[in-house]
């Protein structure tokens, strides 16, 4: 089977956990699935720019990127973030291989018009997943950062569940699962939503019952669904043991997302 994991929030910053998502990746990858891991880094982000004197500003769950911010988002992203999980996988005996959206052109992006304007902050516009491919059939595991290159030439902070949601349509994935730090989709009572039909989204926003970083996630869920990925799950990285078993066994962990 295909799988495409995001990886983002405490997954990324807490040590125990990052190795927990690692092993289960690693799992994945040795039982002969294909997988491709979609990361994130806002957190390591927001840590760096403000070491460099620049506060972060969110609208709507998206960072508002001027080229400074851009420059830096390159640098912890790509670099870092990106390394420091090449090397988890690459302990556990797996052969990760690094990359941006903009590598081998896997990914290019356009810069996302809204109001307020958000920068450099853009959407993915087109893919190519055949170096994806090509390191599948090495068996090896691509590891994207979520930044793609513009027809401009420049690069783009996207949005690491979009691209992820992207990554999945492109690969025709058989599975999308973000692990996150949060346990999973929240009710208007508070309680985790064990099933989210798409349908339900839009009402949910509008109420307020979900929003900031769920927005883009769940808009994310939703293209994906409408664009052939056959499963969409939202999984705590807690319960990152789990992912191994998804598609073969009941799981009680997170919120799948379904079409109807």
């Amino acid at each position: 089977m295909k799988y495409v994991v995001k990886l983002g929030g405490a997954g990324l910053e807490n040590p125990s956990l990052l190795e927990g998502c690692s092993r289960a990746i690693a799992e994945l990858a040795r039982d002969g699935h294909q997988v491709a891991v979609v990361h994130g880094g806002g957190k390591q982000l927001s840590s760096m720019l403000k070491a460099l004197g620049k506060q972060s500003e969110f609208i709507n769950g998206l960072r508002v990127t001027d080229a400074e911010t851009r420059d830096v988002a390159l640098m912890v992203l790509a670099g870092k973030v990106n390394k420091q999980l090449v090397a988890g996988l690459g302990a556990l005996g797996v052969p990760a291989m690094g990359l941006s959206g903009g590598d081998g052109l896997i990914f290019r992006a356009r810069k996302k018009l809204t109001t307020p304007d958000l920068g450099f902050v853009g959407e993915i516009a087109s893919s190519d997943p055949r170096w994806l491919d090509a390191i599948w059939q090495l068996n090896g595991v691509p590891v994207l950062s979520s930044m793609a290159l513009g027809f401009d030439g420049e690069y783009y902070n996207v949005n690491a569940d979009e691209m992820a949601a992207a990554c999945a349509i492109a690969c025709h994935a058989d599975a999308l699962v973000f692990l996150t730090d949060v346990p999973g989709v929240k009710g208007a009572n508070g309680a985790v939503l064990r099933w989210l039909s798409i349908d339900q989204i839009a009402e949910m926003a509008k109420s307020e019952v979900i929003s900031g970083g769920m927005l883009p996630k769940l808009s994310a869920c939703r293209e994906a669904l409408l664009n052939g990925v056959k499963r969409v799950r939202i999984l705590p990285a807690e319960a990152a043991s789990s992912l191994p078993d998804l598609c073969s066994s009941r799981v009680a962990h997170g919120t799948e997302v379904m079409v109807a």
